[in-house]
């Protein structure tokens, strides 16, 4: 792997997140579907990729000081 990314925006950590809240679910007597489990993920990854581009942003607009240009 070449890229990186943080762990927020790999749809396999929040898928995996979903697949342990959906087991946990379960146990309680709710079921949630494979293909639910995939759209959830891709909606979370979608949503916390625009509040990150949101927050920076924000940042910027609200920030002290001047970003310094590349020598």
């Amino acid at each position: 792997m070449l890229s990186l990314k943080y762990w927020y925006s790999s749809k396999t950590i929040w898928g995996a997140l979903i697949s342990v809240a959906a087991s946990l679910l379960h146990i309680r007597g709710i079921d949630i579907a494979a293909s639910d489990q995939n759209q959830i993920a891709d909606a979370i990854v979608n949503i916390v990729g625009t509040l990150g581009g949101l927050l920076a942003v924000y940042g910027r607009l609200t920030a002290k000081s001047a970003i310094k240009p590349a020598s």
